[in-house]
């Protein structure tokens, strides 16, 4: 890894951090905790076996992540964050929330990942109705299904399917986003490509009151 050569914080980070897929790989292993060389593969696409091995070399050696081998029934090695690597999840949020505006380029051969939506559920969508019992709203975004959980305040996303969902959002990924950035009003879903299902309170309770700085139209 080339340096910069300059006694500047931003500099020095740039060093660890600024090559090519490496905070991409920081995004993955904090969207999904744990995981396995293959899961790291199907969540970046386009990236060579030989570089992500590379990158995951130097982001050991720089004391951001760990080797782990887990337990059957996984019984092979895992990649994981170490706090140090974990400390740069604030400027994955804070690269995340910058590109908002950026999102409103969409081109049809972009690559979708579930786990993609981990930054937007956090960044859009709060439990309004925090009294109200749980519910869980099945996404389906292009081949991509993920879960949002509601309740007790809180929203959060997890990867496996739900078989009894209270509600379904199913449509393009731009369209999604735009639903829940508050671009689109849930009154409006269906007119941008957007079939919702079940019960529309419950999609309702989460979606954000004012639309979100920016656009994604």
């Amino acid at each position: 890894m080339r340096s910069y050569s300059q006694y500047c914080s931003v500099a020095k980070a740039l060093d660890v951090v600024g090559d090519r897929w490496t905070l991409l790989i920081v995004r993955e292993l904090l969207a999904r905790g744990q995981s396995r060389y293959t899961d790291l593969r199907a969540g970046l696409p386009g990236i060579a076996t030989n570089l992500l091995a590379d990158r995951l070399r130097e982001l050991e050696t720089a004391g951001l992540l760990d080797r782990v081998a887990a337990p059957p029934p996984v019984a092979t090695t895992v990649f994981q964050l170490t706090p140090r690597g974990e400390a740069l999840g604030g400027v994955i949020r804070e690269l995340g929330q910058w590109g908002v505006p950026l999102m409103a380029e969409y081109r049809p051969d972009d690559s979708f990942r579930g786990q993609w939506l981990r930054l937007p559920v956090r960044t859009f969508l709060a439990d309004h109705e925090p009294g109200q019992p749980a519910v869980s709203i099945q996404i389906r975004a292009d081949d991509q299904i993920v879960m949002i959980d509601v309740g007790a305040g809180e929203v959060s996303l997890r990867l496996e399917a739900d078989p009894h969902p209270d509600a379904v959002i199913a449509g393009s990924p731009p369209s999604v986003l735009a639903l829940f950035s508050g671009h689109i009003p849930l009154s409006s879903a269906a007119e941008r490509g957007l079939e919702v299902t079940g019960s529309t309170e419950a999609v309702a309770r989460i979606l954000p009151r004012r639309p979100y700085g920016g656009t994604t139209d």
